[in-house]
């Protein structure tokens, strides 16, 4: 007889190996191998080979442009982050943290779709019909073309496709969805896996737009395996916090559009809606204090004035803290030894903390500048005018350089009545704005 063989699988990204080990070479995860019994080792061979088909290599030149036929979400924020429009027959999937609003926007944009005359199915497994009801009444998503379906068997979601031909299927969410044919526990990577195909082939061949909600991880990502996020055709992200209004979609996956661009909501009574004046959410020009800039950050095409706080404090320990909430910490201490060796301003001795209001996390070095100038205005407790913005990034050597987008940016601001800007380099485009050309960091001292 044949030796039997045994495979193991990480619960947490889906690495599959033939001995158990205690650490996941791929995710680091302790602890999260789990052995499969025959009938998973068999769904992992099938999915393998639905996913490895054999196809022949074609000349480019002899390959056709498909073109893109999308429809509209009714939603324009949702729309600019899938840039465009839903694309019929593509796979969606939606993470974020538990009460940030996924299952708020998916019912809200079903509700919108439904009044344009498709058929949607919105696929429960955590809530009943009557609990998602009560949404609806608050979200005003009540069509006759909107159906709800509290089931968390795949069988019986395919029984209900088969019945009634669907424009757009939400599925909320994917963790709690299982497939009969699998032994394994609703969540589990197998499942997930398995059932992801399932779903990614039903898109293919009736032409729907799937949605499909992920939770995540205590780390930010996505539960389940890596290979979830390879299957989809769009990634999205939920970000905020529950406390505050202003939630951002923000796209890290698209097959079918660019991945720079976000969306901008905002939790109201009667759920999430596109936040249409977004200009003046990030910050505040009622009062001027000690350790606030302003800078524009590019947010894909769209240009964001936003608020740089400072807290520059004594220390009463040995080692100073720096703190950075929606700034790279890292790159803090870069711009913190520079101000000690070029302005020679002594902080080893005092703690810096540094706040982006809103929310918002600036993933580009364009508000180095504001960084610096918030920092020089707490540990001088001199207030900056608030008709003033800094725009520019600053090098090792100590050198202000040029960002991409500055008449953008600057149009943005003369649009908010801002009227003075400290910039590396003079922008093309002619502007009311006071420029102020500030090329080495040094001369950032003499502008005060």
């Amino acid at each position: 007889m044949s030796k039997k063989k045994t495979l193991f699988e990480c619960q947490h990204c889906g690495l599959t190996t033939p001995r158990w080990m205690g650490k996941c070479t791929n995710c680091g995860a302790w602890d999260s191998f789990v052995e499969l019994n025959d009938h998973e080792q068999e769904s992992i061979k099938h999915t393998k080979s639905l996913s490895n088909s054999a196809s022949k290599a074609l000349s480019i030149n002899s390959i056709k442009e498909e073109e893109v036929f999308r429809f509209s979400s009714n939603d324009t924020e949702l729309d600019t982050v899938l840039g465009g429009g839903i694309v019929p027959g593509s796979l969606t999937l939606i993470g974020g943290s538990p009460g940030v609003g996924k299952s708020t926007l998916l019912l809200k944009v079903g509700g919108l779709v439904a009044s344009s005359g498709k058929n949607v199915l919105y696929v429960s497994g955590e809530e009943s019909s009557s609990q998602i009801k009560l949404r609806a009444n608050r979200l005003k998503a009540n069509h006759d073309s909107l159906y709800l379906l509290s089931e968390i068997r795949l069988e019986q979601v395919l029984v209900e496709l088969e019945h009634r031909e669907y424009d757009f299927l939400i599925i909320d969410s994917i963790q709690t969805l299982y497939s009969e044919d699998i032994s394994s526990s609703p969540g589990s990577v197998t499942q997930v896996r398995q059932i992801t195909f399932e779903l990614m082939r039903i898109a293919k061949d009736k032409n729907i737009a799937i949605f499909i909600i992920g939770h995540i991880t205590k780390e930010g990502s996505i539960a389940g395996p890596r290979v979830l996020e390879h299957m989809v055709d769009t990634v999205l992200y939920f970000e905020g916090d529950a406390s505050q209004e202003l939630r951002i979609l923000r796209g890290f996956k698209n097959r079918f559009g660019a991945t720079s661009e976000i969306g901008v909501f905002e939790m109201r009574s009667d759920g999430l809606v596109s936040a249409t004046d977004i200009a003046s959410r990030f910050f505040n020009r009622n009062s001027e204090q000690a350790g606030s800039a302003l800078s524009v950050v590019m947010e894909g095409s769209r240009p964001i004035i936003l608020e740089v706080q400072a807290l520059v404090s004594e220390s009463h320990t040995a080692n100073s803290k720096r703190q950075a909430t929606g700034f790279d910490t890292n790159r803090l201490n870069m711009l913190l030894a520079l101000l000690e060796r070029k302005l020679e301003i002594p902080l080893s001795g005092y703690d810096v903390f540094i706040n982006i209001t809103g929310g918002i996390k600036i993933n580009e070095t364009s508000a180095d500048l504001a960084v610096l100038a918030a920092i020089i205005s707490s540990f001088r407790n001199r207030a900056i005018s608030k008709e003033t913005i800094f725009i520019g990034e600053v090098s090792l050597v100590g050198d202000v350089r040029e960002v991409f987008g500055l008449d953008a940016r600057l149009k943005e601001a003369g649009m908010q009545n801002i009227s003075k800007a400290v910039v590396a380099k003079k922008p093309l485009e002619k502007t009311n704005m006071k420029i102020f050309v500030v090329d080495e960091v040094t001369k950032l001292l003499e502008w005060y």
